[in-house]
C-alpha cells in the first residue's frame, strides 16, 4: 500500500473546499487530476472516502474517520518544513529560560504565547527557581536567559537589563496582631517575619529584613498558607496576593511609616560570552519592551 502526501492533500482540500472543482482551483490543478488523486487514494486504502450519489461528494463513515489522520500527516509535513527552515535561518532548536516568581504570571503567559507564534519550532523549557539559583544556571549554560531580583554584584560575564519593578505588599493573617491597628516600624520588628529563601546576601535582602526572628520559605505561595495561620508577616509580590484564593483570609496592615508598597527591581540576565540566536535575541527585546511597571494597589 502506497499513500502519498499529494493524495492526502487532494483529499483534505476537497473536503475543506466543498468540491473537487473548488479543490482544483485551490491547488492549481486540473479537476481531473484532483479526482484521480482522490480515486487512487481510495484504491490504495481499500475504502471509499466519498459518496458520489449527490452532485457534490460527501464523506463516507471511513472518510470522516480518516480525515483527521490525513490532516495530522499534512500538519507534520509543515512542521518538518518549518524546522528545516529554522536551521537555514540559524534559529535555536531549544531555549531554557529561568524566571523568578517575582515576574507576574500574566506577563509570562502573554509573552510566551507571542513567542510560540514567532518561533513555533523552538523547544522551550521554563524553570522557576529562586533568584539565588538563576545566576548559576545562566553561568553554567543550563539557562539561556534569566529573570531575577536585582543583584548588587553580578559576575562580569553576565549582561543585564532592568525590565521593571514589582511592588511587595506587607501582608499578615486577618487575626494577626498587626492587622488590628496602625503599625509602627518598631512594632514590625517584634513579630516574626516570613521571607523567601535568601535570594542573595546583597543590600536588597538586608533592606527587606526587618524582624529579629525570621523564617525562610522557598515559595511566596507557601508563605501565604503560613500567613493565614497567623504565624507571622511577609512582603508579598502584589500580583501573587491579587491572584491568591487565600486573599480573603489575609490583611494588608495600615502602616504609619510609609504607603505600604516596597518596589523591587527585576533584571534580565544572559551570558555575554555565549552567542545568542534569533529566538533568544527576540525574547531579550520583548522582555525589555514589555517591562513590569509599579502601580499602587488598593487594600485587600
Amino acid at each position: 500500500m502506497t499513500v502519498s502526501l499529494e493524495q492526502l492533500e487532494a483529499f483534505v482540500t476537497a473536503v475543506e473546499a466543498g468540491s473537487f472543482s473548488a479543490a482544483a482551483r485551490h491547488l492549481r490543478k486540473a479537476q481531473s487530476a484532483v479526482s484521480l488523486l482522490v480515486s487512487t487514494l481510495e484504491d490504495d486504502l481499500g475504502v471509499k472516502l466519498f459518496s458520489r450519489a449527490t452532485r457534490n461528494p460527501t464523506l463516507t463513515a471511513a472518510g470522516r474517520r480518516l480525515l483527521p489522520e490525513a490532516k495530522l500527516l499534512l500538519d507534520r509535513r509543515e512542521h518538518l518544513i518549518g524546522i528545516a527552515r529554522s536551521f537555514e535561518e540559524h534559529v535555536e532548536t531549544r531555549l531554557v529560560v529561568a524566571i523568578d516568581e517575582l515576574y507576574p504570571e500574566s506577563s509570562t503567559g502573554a509573552l510566551f504565547a507571542a513567542f510560540a507564534d514567532r518561533f513555533p519550532h523552538v523547544e522551550l523549557e521554563l524553570r522557576f527557581p529562586p533568584t539565588k539559583d538563576v545566576v548559576g544556571l545562566v553561568l553554567d549554560g543550563k539557562a539561556d536567559l534569566g529573570v531575577m531580583w536585582r543583584q548588587e554584584n553580578l559576575p562580569p560575564t553576565l549582561g543585564f537589563h532592568t525590565i521593571g519593578w514589582v511592588p511587595l505588599i506587607l501582608v499578615c493573617g486577618r487575626n494577626h496582631p498587626l492587622a488590628q491597628f496602625p503599625v509602627t516600624w518598631e512594632e514590625l520588628k517584634r513579630h516574626r517575619q516570613i521571607m523567601v529563601t535568601k535570594r542573595s546576601d546583597g543590600m536588597e535582602t538586608h533592606r527587606l529584613r526587618v524582624a529579629a526572628e525570621v523564617w525562610w520559605v522557598e515559595s511566596h505561595w507557601v508563605i501565604l498558607q503560613i500567613l493565614q495561620q497567623g504565624i507571622g508577616w511577609a512582603l508579598i509580590p502584589a500580583h501573587i496576593l491579587e491572584n491568591s484564593p487565600l486573599a480573603p483570609n489575609l490583611a494588608t496592615p495600615v502602616l504609619q511609616f510609609d504607603e505600604g508598597a516596597h518596589p523591587v527591581a527585576l533584571e534580565l540576565v544572559w551570558h555575554k560570552q555565549r552567542s545568542s540566536g534569533p529566538a533568544a535575541k527576540w525574547l531579550r527585546e520583548q522582555f525589555a519592551a514589555n517591562g513590569i511597571h509599579y502601580r499602587k494597589l488598593g487594600k485587600v
